[in-house]
């Protein structure tokens, strides 16, 4: 599905709808995220510090959540019950960016056959664009900080994504998938271009009370990926290339730290 329509049906839900929401016991908030985004993949050494490092982009989102403590409609609380006062749902759009490289032991300067030579010369990049919902957990009470009581208000979170992403390979020795330019692993390993999957997500964080309707969000958050081709690489070695390498033990995933900004809606 195209992006901006994504996008245009994610806005319709949140403006469109906010007068049945707050009838049926929710207010809203709003707000953005942003910060650098880890990306676990198939280029690289596994465990690496320099590959961690270096194989990282950059990610922004808009967020909107559905607070069942506070009703709109009457600028009253909800009935005191225990899900509305600890649980909050989170619907996100994210998008983020990672140029990648090879990284670690394999291609450092003492390292001096074709092999080294093709993953030194083997570069790609990805872009992805989700979208998705959350369910947040807060262990202390919602309207105790929304009251001021306390200015920190930590988190857990568990949710699905939907991932739509485009990725490219390329390697500066020639074409792909040709004795000079490509290791035998990565023969008829390539997907380029755009396609889609599915994300399992999970994050810590914590709330800090700026003004009675705003908070500053920090947020640490892993994601899963269900598949391995989101970097437009799947490692394989025999069979005509059906058969995963050992080393090749997951799919990719992305560890992203954002720091965000939350509005109330009044």
């Amino acid at each position: 599905m195209n992006t901006r329509i994504l996008l245009l049906v994610f806005f319709l839900l949140v403006l469109t709808k906010q007068e049945v929401y707050s009838q049926l016991g929710f207010s809203h908030e709003v707000g953005l995220i942003t910060g650098p985004v880890v990306f676990y993949s198939d280029f690289g050494q596994r465990n690496n510090f320099e590959t961690n490092a270096k194989n990282t982009g950059f990610g922004v989102g808009l967020i909107h959540y559905l607070n069942f403590s506070y009703r709109a409609d009457c600028n009253c609380y909800t009935r005191d019950k225990y899900f509305n006062d600890h649980f909050k749902i989170r619907n996100e759009i994210d998008y983020h960016k990672t140029n990648l490289e090879h990284f670690g032991r394999w291609v450092e300067a003492d390292q001096t056959s074709l092999f080294a030579d093709q993953l030194r010369a083997m570069s790609g990049s990805v872009t992805v664009f989700e979208i998705g919902s959350q369910l947040e957990y807060f262990p202390f009470s919602i309207r105790d900080f929304a009251a001021g009581a306390y200015k920190i208000a930590p988190f857990m979170s568990f949710g699905v994504h939907w991932v739509s992403y485009s990725s490219e390979v390329t390697s500066s020795l020639g074409p792909l998938n040709t004795p000079i330019s490509t290791p035998d692993k990565y023969y008829n390993s390539f997907q380029q271009g755009p396609a889609s999957t599915w994300a399992v997500v999970g994050s810590v964080g914590i709330r800090y009370k700026l003004t009675p309707l705003s908070d500053l969000m920090l947020d640490s958050r892993w994601e899963h990926y269900f598949s391995d081709y989101v970097d437009g690489l799947n490692p394989t070695l025999e069979n005509n290339g059906t058969t995963p390498v050992p080393e090749n033990k997951a799919n990719e995933w992305i560890y992203w730290l954002n720091i965000g900004y939350i509005y109330y809606i009044d």
